[in-house]
C-alpha cells in the first residue's frame, strides 16, 4: 500500500512519514502533482496558518491535482491545518478558500479559552466506524490548533470538547481527516493509523 504525501513546505514532514511507514504504508513524498497518481492514499499535512498553505498548495497546482485525485477513487487523508484544508473555508486572517472536498467553515476558538488548544485530549466517538478498532471511547491524542471545522454532522466521525464540541475526526466516502497528529499521539496514534491502512487496504 503506497501513501503518498503532499510536499508542499508545510511544516516537518519525517515524522508523519515514520508513523506511516510504522503501520505499513510504503511512504513518498510528492512535490509535484502528477506524482498523486501513484498513490493508494493521499497524505496532507500541515501546520501554520490557512491562508498561506492553501496559497502554496495552489500556485504548485496540488489543488487540482488533489481534487482530481479523489474524483478517481484515491483515498485522501488530512492531519491537522490538512484536516482543515478539506472544507470549503477558512476566517484564519481573512477569508479563504479551501479544497471544498467537505462542507463547513473553519472558524477560531472561541474566546475566553487559551489559544491554541495543545496538548493531550480525548476522543469521544459519534458512530461506529472502522477507524476505532483497538481504540477505546476517551482515548487520548495530541492537538495543537486555534482553530476548527463547523463540519456537518453527519461527517463527524469523533468530537474532542475544548470549549466547544470540536471535530476530531471526520469521513465522507474515501476523505479522512485527524484534527490532531497522530504522529504524535503515542500508541492511539498509530493504532487510528493501523486502522486507515486497513481501511485503504479493503
Amino acid at each position: 500500500m503506497r501513501a503518498v504525501i503532499v510536499d508542499y513546505g508545510a511544516g516537518n514532514l519525517r515524522s508523519v512519514e515514520r508513523a506511516l511507514q510504522r503501520v505499513g504504508f510504503r511512504v513518498e513524498r510528492a512535490d509535484r502533482p502528477e506524482l498523486l497518481s501513484e498513490a493508494d492514499v493521499v497524505v496532507l499535512p500541515g501546520v501554520g496558518a490557512f491562508g498561506p498553505a492553501a496559497a502554496r498548495l495552489r500556485e504548485d497546482g496540488f489543488f487540482d491535482a488533489i481534487r482530481e485525485a479523489v474524483r478517481g477513487g484515491r483515498w485522501l487523508l488530512g492531519l491537522c491545518l490538512g484536516m482543515q484544508l478539506l472544507f470549503e473555508a477558512s476566517e484564519e486572517d481573512g477569508n479563504h478558500e479551501g479544497l471544498g472536498l467537505l462542507p463547513g467553515r473553519v472558524i477560531r476558538l472561541p474566546g475566553g479559552l487559551k489559544v491554541p488548544h495543545m496538548g493531550w485530549n480525548t476522543l469521544s466517538f459519534a458512530s461506529e466506524t472502522p477507524l476505532r478498532a483497538c481504540v477505546r471511547d476517551g482515548a487520548h491524542v495530541y492537538f495543537v490548533h486555534s482553530y476548527y471545522a463547523l463540519a456537518q454532522p453527519a461527517d463527524v466521525l469523533a468530537w474532542t470538547e475544548y470549549g466547544v464540541r470540536i471535530p476530531a475526526i471526520v469521513g465522507r466516502g474515501r476523505i479522512l481527516g485527524f484534527q490532531f497528529h497522530p504522529e504524535k499521539s503515542s500508541r492511539v496514534g498509530l493504532q487510528l493509523l493501523t486502522n486507515v491502512y486497513n481501511v485503504v487496504r479493503t
